[in-house]
């Protein structure tokens, strides 16, 4: 409940007169501006995150279904683009044909590396809108505090799963 309070002491204060924010909702805007600028190198924001879990060492479909939670046809789906495109190489396990791998191929790792420049740059032109320097480099810390915040949640939730 501590978190809740939190958020909201932080919504409330906000805009005068406007209430609490739906911390969802500017969550959702910010991703549609990522989804914009990876237009400029013709990715889907799925194709996007998937290519960057495997840029962080996730390689089979069921692992990536897990993290990305979706199902392991979308999975597929997505990687089946990415893969015709020249962007990611799929490949069988040794000694168990029904397993497979997925990683970034060069021309994928390259393709990542120009989409997070733009998003970035995309970012730091709206952060830029706040006015202030300093707001717009605190907003952008604060995309930082939410990918620490992401990563914990993420490896805890692994930890309940894992056998003790």
């Amino acid at each position: 409940m501590e978190a809740e309070t939190t958020l909201a002491s932080v919504g409330a204060g906000a805009e005068a007169g406007t209430g609490l924010v739906a911390f969802g909702r500017v969550a959702a805007r910010l991703a549609r501006q990522v989804e914009v600028g990876l237009t400029k190198v013709d990715l889907s924001l799925p194709q996007y995150r998937i290519m960057s879990f495997l840029d962080e060492g996730w390689t089979g479909a069921s692992k990536l279904a897990e993290h990305l939670a979706v199902s392991r046809p979308t999975v597929t789906a997505v990687v089946d683009g990415l893969v015709a495109r020249g962007l990611v190489a799929r490949r069988h396990e040794d000694g168990d044909r029904r397993r497979v791998s997925h990683t970034l191929t060069p021309a994928g790792s390259q393709l990542l590396e120009t989409a997070d420049q733009i998003v970035d740059d995309r970012l730091n032109e709206i952060a830029a809108h706040l006015g202030d320097d300093e707001q717009a480099a605190q907003a952008l810390r604060g995309l930082e505090c939410w990918r620490r915040a992401l990563d914990g949640y993420r490896v805890t939730k692994m930890m309940r799963k894992s056998p003790q």
